[in-house]
């Protein structure tokens, strides 16, 4: 096979090997003008897919950035591919959001793939990434100190997007070109060494080569390698999870008692979000006071006595219906329903049983009788008791963690709290023979 072919031969093999795509299939090509990018949708013209191309102009490098259009323009016009291009604001983006400008532009340029694969109907969204590139990925994320999943490198299907160019030297990259006089265009910001991909790529990887001149190759088999040991890593580690975590509570006996446990835990809380310096600080205090909070983009993690426990930012308790009928089936919060009638008092009549349920003297109660999230320094008197107690202080007794506290419900009469759901009713408004005619039934049931 010559040399100048092989870069066909060798993505074939990665899309046969990796099952990255079928005969036929609609593959949308991300076209930067770059030699890799203009090589990879020259190579699905070849294998017979058919193909559209989409450009991203990011508008980072003046003239430059129009120039590459340009090329990209008259290279599909070229090749007869239909060829989508989108304009971005990336820097005001960045600074909206606040994210680094490569992480905006890749934002960007993601999320516009994914839009027009949905719009046109395409079955995937191929990008140009090669083995070099791969290569510092890996040295990139052992640079930054990154978990064995790091060190994996890029993945040959994520979702939608495919990379079947990740075999490829991008040496064959440039000799394929060459041999079909196909030329492209030249991002001067990869000349340059202040991003440390570059750093990389222009310093380190010529050092390394002095020493290993096979070091690209060796890299690569590396990859496959840990590729293939984070597969066996990740079926021990699943069986590991599912010993500790229970629903969104992490058993901390549990997961002390593991082989390992620091990094078992590393690999559970990095699915919520959570980096490497959070996880380090939860492991060293697992059995510190209780009630910190740690906070990742979407979650909450609360170090309990005995578990610790996880949240979605998102699901705040809201109470839907504030206040209360005499009579019928109310929805309450997201989670909780209300089911609620009155009777009169007689020899004969059953006091039902059980935290969910509450039984109490109606004639005692002031109107409205209304439901709410309990607050701060709010005090009721539990049943059986006389003096008046902080809620606070009774859910610390029984055991609430700080997630429980902030989703408690009370329903009140007036302003007095009547019960505390699902925990103890007031005492004020106990059934009393003799005296109670009428009472009010409150059942609280879990949605589902």
């Amino acid at each position: 096979m010559e040399r100048k072919e092989k870069i066909y031969h060798t993505v074939m093999s990665c899309i046969k090997e990796h099952d990255l795509m079928k005969s036929g299939d609609r593959v949308l090509v991300a076209v930067s003008g770059g030699a890799d990018s203009v090589a990879l949708l020259l190579v699905m013209i070849q294998a017979g897919y058919s193909c559209e191309a989409v450009h991203c102009n990011f508008h980072l490098r003046g003239e430059e950035s129009d120039r590459d259009e340009a090329f990209v323009r008259t290279l599909c016009r070229k090749c007869s591919v239909r060829l989508h291009v989108k304009h971005f604001d990336t820097v005001g983006y960045a600074d909206w959001h606040g994210v680094s400008i490569e992480m905006a532009a890749r934002d960007l340029r993601y999320a516009y793939f994914e839009e027009l694969r949905e719009e046109r109907r395409m079955d995937w969204i191929a990008v140009a990434h090669h083995r070099n590139d791969n290569v510092e990925t890996l040295l990139l994320n052992l640079i930054r100190g990154a978990g064995l999943k790091g060190l994996t490198g890029m993945s040959y299907r994520n979702g939608y997007v495919v990379r079947p160019m990740l075999d490829v030297p991008r040496e064959d990259v440039e000799l394929y070109l060459n041999a079909k006089g196909q030329d492209y265009v030249t991002d001067s910001t990869n000349l340059e060494t202040e991003a440390v991909r570059n750093k990389i790529r222009l310093n380190v990887l010529p050092m390394l080569q002095t020493i290993n001149p096979g070091i690209m190759e060796t890299l690569h088999e590396t990859i496959l390698h840990l590729n293939d040991a984070y597969t066996l890593y990740g079926m021990k580690l699943d069986e590991l999870k599912r010993r500790v975590r229970h629903g969104h509570r992490i058993d901390i006996g549990e997961l002390c008692a593991l082989p390992a446990s620091p990094t078992v835990l590393y690999e559970l809380l990095s699915e919520y979000g959570f980096n490497s310096s959070q996880v380090d600080d939860v492991y060293q205090h697992l059995y510190g006071e209780p009630g910190k909070v740690y906070e990742s983009a979407e979650w909450r993690l609360l170090r309990d006595r005995e578990s610790l426990v996880l949240g979605r930012k998102d699901e705040k308790c809201e109470c839907l219906c504030k206040v209360l009928p005499l009579q019928g089936v109310v929805q309450v919060t997201q989670d909780y329903m209300f089911t609620i009638r009155r009777e009169h008092f007689h020899r004969d009549f059953k006091i039902p049983r059980g935290r969910d349920v509450v039984c109490m003297d109606l004639d005692k109660m002031e109107y409205p009788i209304t439901v709410r999230l309990a607050g701060k320094g709010d005090r009721f008197v539990p049943f059986g008791m006389k003096g008046q107690k902080l809620v606070s202080d009774y859910l610390t007794d029984v055991k609430k963690n700080l997630f429980e506290k902030e989703r408690q419900l009370v329903v009140c009469s007036g302003d007095n709290i009547a019960w505390l759901v699902n925990e103890r009713p007031d005492n004020r408004f106990r059934i009393e023979e003799g005296q109670t005619k009428h009472v009010l039934l409150i059942q609280c049931r879990k949605r589902g």
